[in-house]
């Protein structure tokens, strides 16, 4: 059998809306699909990533969601690949997104930094300065 392949990450939001607006106007992904599911009374989005998508689901009777606490080590967290960390600190700033930590590094290998979504769902945003250190 063949190594599995990324399809999707998925994080629960309670604002459907609103998420996709931070996801696209703000980290500039590109929603692909947006539907409700009457039968398992949610609504879900999928928004592209290299190497798979995001799907956000929002439950539509309110009941299932809990906004999840932000605590050390920020797990599970959606790790973004960038190329220019200086350029994305600018991005964070200028948007104006909540910094959870960082930016942090272990010199000569890698930076980064954790920022959160509306609903505190954790996005980490990383920078391999070594590309052998790098595990994939």
């Amino acid at each position: 059998m063949k190594p599995t392949k990324n399809d999707h990450i998925a994080f629960a939001v309670s604002d459907m809306e609103a998420s996709v607006r931070f996801y696209t106007e703000k980290l500039g992904l590109q929603l692909l699909s947006r539907s409700v599911d009457e039968e398992e009374k949610e609504e879900f989005a999928f928004l592209a990533l290299e190497g798979g998508s995001l799907e956000l689901i929002q439950w539509l009777d309110g009941g299932n969601f809990q906004k999840p606490s932000i605590e050390p080590p920020y797990c599970p967290h959606l790790a973004l690949a960038t190329e220019d960390m200086a350029q994305t600190l600018m991005m964070i700033q200028e948007k104006q997104l909540p910094v959870v930590r960082g930016p942090l590094e272990i010199k000569g290998m890698v930076r980064w930094i954790y920022i959160s979504d509306p609903d505190n769902n954790i996005i980490e945003y990383i920078q391999w300065l070594d590309s052998s250190a790098r595990p994939i």
